[in-house]
């Protein structure tokens, strides 16, 4: 497994729609390997394969365990498609790997139903609630050329953008 670079904005390709995954072979395997461990690196609960540069449909999630916060509980989803949004909207201030050191607090249903496919090329439907859900929905998000900073004022999202080119400018 080996660490990936996470692209940050600016970058245009965060705000492009990724292709699915056409057959689960060892090249997609090994990359949701390498998301694994750059995800948990950075540390963070959850990273799209744009993020690392990869116009795929790959995510990887891992929210832990609340009993056991060191406990692992990795889920690849390969193509992920949320088939439905429901219960309560709820706020949740949302970080992101590709825009470090922002929270934004994101309105998203608490409910949502998921249906990939497993690292073993198997269908899966998941229905979430909570942590998990909104993960996934930020994460899917990705997938589709969104970003959190999208649901701020045109202002304050000019702003983030500005302070991020200007950082990429002095780097």
């Amino acid at each position: 497994m080996a660490e990936l670079p996470i692209i940050t904005i600016p970058d245009p390709l965060l705000r492009e729609v990724s292709t699915p995954v056409e057959t689960v072979n060892n090249g997609v395997l090994r990359l949701l390997d390498d998301m694994l461990e750059t995800m948990y690196e950075a540390p963070g609960i959850g990273l799209a394969a744009v993020q690392v540069g990869v116009l795929k449909r790959l995510v990887v999630i891992d929210i832990g365990d609340e009993e056991d916060e060191d406990a692992k509980r990795p889920i690849c989803m390969i193509n992920p498609e949320i088939v439905s949004r429901d219960g309560e909207p709820s706020l949740y201030e949302e970080g992101c790997l590709s825009i470090p050191d922002i929270k934004v607090d994101v309105e998203r249903p608490s409910l949502c139903t998921v249906r990939f496919i497993d690292r073993d090329g198997k269908q899966i439907e998941l229905e979430t609630d909570g942590l998990l859900a909104k993960a996934i929905q930020h994460e899917v998000d990705h997938l589709d050329g969104r970003l959190i900073i999208d649901h701020l004022s045109r202002l304050k999202r000019e702003m983030v953008i500005r302070k991020f080119k200007k950082l990429q400018r002095t780097a």
